[in-house]
């Protein structure tokens, strides 16, 4: 797979920790790295591109206000900060009496895929080795399709577009593939 996600060597916790101390310049440095992923995780969400964008903002106002919160030895900081964009997405999604899908609930298994690709195995907690075990039976093209939608930040339509497939299969795979992942997680 292609991919075209940026390169590894950023450290989320220390740009967190640097945000705790009021240095601007690491939001910063989070937004310009981040910001495409977390708004396809919003977007997902809300189901709405200009809420999904105020969701964004508020989100990285709470990332700056509670980046002292962040503890590295509970956790990937990348996982902290999609967690805050998920949780603000939801509480939005909440507050404007709709109801998440059931079709969204499986898509949120996959709000935990940027902390597999992130951190190393042996320091995974349980749930995401077992994801990431889950993740690994998947049939190829439903891997890949879900690894690009979720890790790169890529639409339906950019996959599509990548692998030379309609873009109605993609979104099939996609969605089986989750559907796949949340039965053998359960």
């Amino acid at each position: 797979m292609t991919a075209t996600a940026p390169p590894d060597d950023f450290d989320h916790a220390a740009a967190l920790e640097a945000c705790a101390r009021g240095e601007r310049f690491a939001l910063r440095q989070i937004y310009e790295r981040e910001s495409r992923w977390l708004l396809g995780v919003a977007l997902r969400i809300v189901r709405d591109r200009d809420t999904a964008h105020d969701v964004l903002q508020d989100a990285f106002l709470q990332i700056w206000q509670r980046a002292g919160s962040y503890q590295r030895t509970l956790g990937s900081a990348r996982g902290w900060i999609y967690t805050v964009v998920r949780h603000r997405a939801l509480d939005v999604q909440r507050r404007a009496g709709r109801e998440v899908s059931v079709g969204d609930a499986v898509e949120g298994l996959a709000d935990a895929l940027p902390i597999l690709h992130d951190t190393p195995p042996e320091r995974l907690p349980g749930e995401l080795r077992a994801l990431e075990r889950c993740l690994a039976r998947l049939e190829e093209r439903r891997r890949e399709c879900i690894l690009r939608a979720f890790v790169e930040g890529h639409t339906h339509e950019q996959i599509a577009q990548q692998l030379a497939t309609p873009v109605g299969t993609v979104k099939s795979w996609i969605r089986r593939g989750l559907v796949s992942l949340k039965e053998c997680l359960s």
